[in-house]
């Protein structure tokens, strides 16, 4: 069983079933992000406009509507009915080192907004340098590390706020 949003909207969606109604459907991918779906023997031409796999979040623009929706399945709702928030449960404060390195650059100092994806650091080992990207967004509260320091593995380079 899945539960749907579209657009504030929620749906349940078990096998071939829409709220408990049975439902024929077909669905033909034309193109890259680009589908024909027919329900119900109606045609309808859809288009993936974005889509967020961690979130389970896209919008889908069907003949010409955008459609915003928020998917969650058996686990998702198993976790919401436990009361516990699976993104919370994910939610990154420090960034520790992945190998024994060198600190070559600081890239996002203290008190730094960033986004997800933006480099924090770079970190030299073994002859290669690795960026630190930032796992989401945030603000730096603190840098443990100064350039040209050694680090261990495992060991905290900065925290977020």
């Amino acid at each position: 069983m899945i539960k749907a949003t579209v657009n504030g909207k929620e749906f349940t969606v078990d096998g071939k079933k829409l709220d408990g109604n049975p439902v024929e459907w077909d669905l033909l991918e034309v193109r890259d992000n680009t589908f024909h779906i027919i329900m119900n023997n109606k045609g309808y031409s859809a288009v993936l406009v974005s889509h967020n796999p961690e979130d389970k979040t896209m919008t889908i623009n069907v003949n010409g509507n955008d459609y915003e929706i928020a998917v969650k399945d058996k686990y998702d709702i198993l976790l919401q009915q436990m009361g516990i928030s699976a993104k919370s449960s994910t939610t990154v404060n420090n960034i520790k080192a992945p190998m024994p390195g060198l600190i070559v650059n600081i890239l996002a100092p203290e008190g730094t907004e960033v986004k997800k994806g933006d480099g924090l650091l770079i970190l030299e080992a073994m002859k290669m340098e690795n960026a630190i990207k930032s796992p989401r967004d945030g603000k730096i509260k603190k840098v443990h590390v100064q350039l040209r320091q050694a680090v261990e593995k495992n060991q905290v380079l900065l925290d977020f706020e």
